[in-house]
């Protein structure tokens, strides 16, 4: 008997459907699908084992690294890529604000890990920014500015979700 299985999953708030492959093959890794399949480029690979968190994205709201997640894992979730945030979120002008980016490999990944926090918790503590930024790399700015940027995108968001 040959049962089909149909994925479904949101991704940046568009249902993609299919049966047997047709999205992806089940083992790709979601990292592929959005660069390759999506053109959801905004996500990076930095070293294919997820260590340095370029490629991290939101699953049903928690940071997961991307090329780690077989698209097999997706069914009924949803995913957000640094596309899929709003061009008015306060923390992309805070990060310009704060010129907490460089080379920009590691700054979707450290927006969508602090879009994560800031949803958890409205006002953090700069203990809490760094724990929760402990898993994207950044090679070029030092972490100084990318923290700051955080932090004032709290205050700026004033605790609203």
């Amino acid at each position: 008997m040959n049962f089909a299985r149909t994925l479904e999953f949101t991704l940046n708030g568009r249902v993609l459907s299919g049966a047997d492959g047709s999205i992806a093959s089940p083992s790709m890794r979601l990292l592929d699908l959005l660069r390759l399949q999506a053109g959801q480029t905004g996500t990076k690979e930095g070293c294919g084992e997820g260590e340095c968190g370029a490629c991290a994205v939101l699953v049903d709201g928690e940071v997961v690294n991307s090329c780690l997640v077989p698209v097999g894992q997706l069914h009924g979730r949803t995913v957000m890529s640094i596309e899929g945030l709003p061009r008015t979120d306060p923390l992309l002008e805070a990060f310009a604000r704060a010129g907490a980016t460089q080379c920009g490999i590691c700054t979707p990944g450290m927006i969508l890990a602090a879009r994560a926090l800031l949803d958890r918790q409205p006002d953090p503590s700069l203990d809490e920014v760094r724990e929760a930024l402990a898993g994207n790399l950044c090679r070029c700015t030092g972490y100084a500015r990318i923290y700051a940027a955080v932090l004032d995108a709290a205050t700026v968001r004033g605790g609203d979700a």
